[in-house]
């Protein structure tokens, strides 16, 4: 990447000094300081150093001067008494302020902060200034691309196929939150004030999938493998390609077939099942590739924590051969330490930091290791075999990688200091890390450990190790996912496949459940398309459990002002005698029951985020969203 950068830094610099210097006499020019328009544009390693800039413009969820509040569903919960983590404003159907700034909120996205200092918050975590940004520079880009001739087929071809991407993704990246948008195709002039009208959703979507789709077909799989990509050979991983191209457009139009991007564009709650169906043969053809050539490989669960974290290993990003399109990793280490770790950890451990811990009524998703669900925490299941006074038995093993329950071992004790009640999660109604700190004692009776490690070091009284983090925007367990719902709903039956790939809906499931080591869909929830739906979501719940998903999934299938999904729950219980801690999920449990913390008031408007005033007066064919 610095190959491709660095020549076009030079014409950046010099750029400014020209303008900078432009009032004075064209004599007083220091020779040289005049730079022909077309420079940036004339071969492959001036324009790719001209592309750059999209990478670095891919917003950032982790950040090193803020708490960041990226999962905005029922699925986690932040301490009541600070106010001002992004999920905050969600719980409390307050969305303005995400957008209009003047108020410091902890979180992802930010249209504004309210903060001009030009901080990394402000430059790295806003979406919608990222995005527009990026969209305009790429349509600059594929204005000049017939300046670019010095170059090869294959040169011009990835040129003009990453342009083409950061286009249509960045319009998907708005589209998630703020609904249909005005697309833009073309170099808006500057002095001009814009008159595009809104489109609804699936009329941006289309365009954006268009976009997606044209891109895959210019881009490699593999930059490795390429001429062009031979300078920044290892450094490629994360760079557009053929099957990020092709799933993001497949995933944009399943977003659009949804239930609340079909409700908005054509007032039907029902999925578009043909929109469904182009988005599950873009999807199919993605997994194709990636099964195919190897490019992209869901990793062993042996090394499941690789795809979310690295503890102690520097700056080694995580990801391994599954994530596709990770956030901007600037700083990524410095960004993962600190507020991540302290809010993610036990008060025990860590006292500092604003404490967030999933709910209970989310990790009920995660079912039984024989496939099937749980219905109750306080109700035993014949069938599924759950049993409330072993309620950490027999689970899906991810629920022992992503969850800390009553009895794990959460401290590594090298020096043999730590108490029992430090060393080992006691989290029952009257456990220490439920009631040692009345401002951040744990609330719901489960600690989370997918972002951070489950066995940390004690040096003396502080805890210390190196955390880097890596969110993915997609990775290839959830593309198998989104392919299972739209085979499903495009051609009408769990049992459906796209005729570019071999495998049914339920295969696809199957697929990722197996990596697991959960058993495969039971055929109760095969047999119809409404039973295999309620697996689906709840399979994406746990398998993307706290990577940003679940917001969004509520959303676009209608369920987000819906009970269930509006409360978030603690579980409350007492241990039973004989705990061993070699053993915590035998441990015995008493008097278990699950209440209420809060009920999210949320309405039809909350669907949407609001547009911010400020842009939303620009002109008036723009528009606001509905209720706001």
């Amino acid at each position: 990447m610095k190959n491709y950068i660095s020549k076009f830094s030079k014409v950046l610099l010099t750029a400014s000094v020209l303008a900078l210097g432009a009032c004075t006499d064209y004599l007083d020019k220091a020779p040289g300081s005049d730079i022909d328009e077309n420079e940036p544009y004339k071969n492959f390693r001036n324009f790719q150093g001209f592309v750059e800039e999209l990478y670095s413009a891919i917003p950032k969820v982790v950040g090193n001067e803020y708490h960041c509040s990226w999962n905005l569903g029922e699925d986690e919960y932040w301490e009541p008494s600070d106010t001002r983590p992004l999920a905050y404003f969600i719980d409390q159907g307050n969305y303005r302020p995400v957008v209009d700034g003047g108020t410091f909120i902890y979180g992802f996205p930010k249209p504004d902060d309210g903060d001009p200092s030009g901080t990394e918050r402000t430059k790295k975590g806003n979406i919608w200034k990222l995005s527009w940004y990026s969209i305009r520079k790429a349509n600059i880009g594929l204005a000049n691309l017939d300046k670019l001739t010095d170059a090869t087929a294959e040169e011009r071809d990835i040129i003009k196929g990453q342009l083409l991407f950061f286009r249509g993704w960045n319009h998907y990246m708005i589209m998630q939150y703020w609904g249909g948008l005005p697309y833009i195709d073309h170099v808006l002039p500057s002095g001009e004030t814009p008159k595009l009208p809104r489109l609804n959703y699936q009329e941006t979507a289309k365009l954006a999938a268009a976009d997606l789709e044209a891109a895959a077909r210019l881009l490699p799989v593999d930059w490795d493998q390429t001429a062009a990509g031979r300078p920044t050979i290892g450094n490629n991983n994360f760079r557009a390609n053929k099957i990020m191209a092709l799933a993001f457009a497949g995933k944009t139009l399943l977003w659009a077939g949804s239930p609340l991007m079909n409700y908005e564009s054509t007032g039907s709650k029902s999925y578009n099942a043909e929109l469904c169906k182009q988005g599950a043969e873009l999807l199919g053809e993605a997994l194709n590739l990636a099964e195919s050539t190897g490019r992209y490989e869901l990793a062993p669960f042996s090394q499941w924590s690789d795809l979310f974290y690295y503890a102690d290993r520097g700056t080694r990003i995580p990801g391994l051969k599954e994530a596709i399109l990770i956030h901007n990793n600037t700083d990524i280490l410095g960004a993962s330490m600190w507020n991540q770790r302290n809010d993610y950890f036990c008060p025990l451990v860590i006292s500092s930091g604003v404490k967030v811990q999933p709910t209970a009524n989310y990790v009920m998703n995660y079912g039984m290791q024989n496939g099937l669900p749980i219905k109750s925490w306080a109700e035993a299941d014949s069938e599924s075999g759950y049993d409330p006074t072993h309620p950490w038995k027999n689970r899906d093993p991810r629920f022992y990688k992503d969850i800390a329950y009553d009895g794990v071992q959460v401290v590594k004790d090298d020096q043999g200091t730590a108490k029992e009640e430090v060393k080992y999660a006691s989290l029952f109604s009257t456990g220490a890390h439920r009631t040692s700190n009345a401002l951040k004692s744990n609330l719901t009776g489960f600690i989370e450990t997918k972002w951070i490690p489950q066995m940390t070091k004690v040096i003396g009284t502080y805890n210390e190790y190196e955390l880097c983090m890596s969110v993915s925007f997609m990775r290839l367990a959830d593309v198998y996912l989104l392919y299972a719902e739209a085979a499903a709903q495009g051609y009408g039956s769990p049992s459906s496949k796209a005729q570019s790939f071999g495998m049914t809906a339920v295969d696809a499931v199957n697929k990722v459940r197996a990596r697991a080591g959960v058993d495969p869909v039971a055929a109760k929830y095969s047999s119809s398309l409404d039973s295999f739906m309620s697996e689906l979501r709840r399979e994406r719940a746990v398998e993307l459990a706290f990577e940003g998903h679940r917001f969004h999934d509520l959303r676009r299938w209608l369920l987000l002002t819906e009970r269930p999904y509006t409360y978030k729950t603690r579980l409350e219980f007492d241990r039973g005698a004989g705990m061993d801690y070699k053993n915590p999920s035998e441990a015995r449990v008493v008097n278990l029951r699950e209440e209420v913390i809060l009920e999210r008031k949320l309405d039809d408007r909350h669907y949407w985020f609001p547009m911010p005033t400020a842009d939303v007066n620009i002109y008036p064919e723009f528009g606001q969203n509905p209720g706001w």
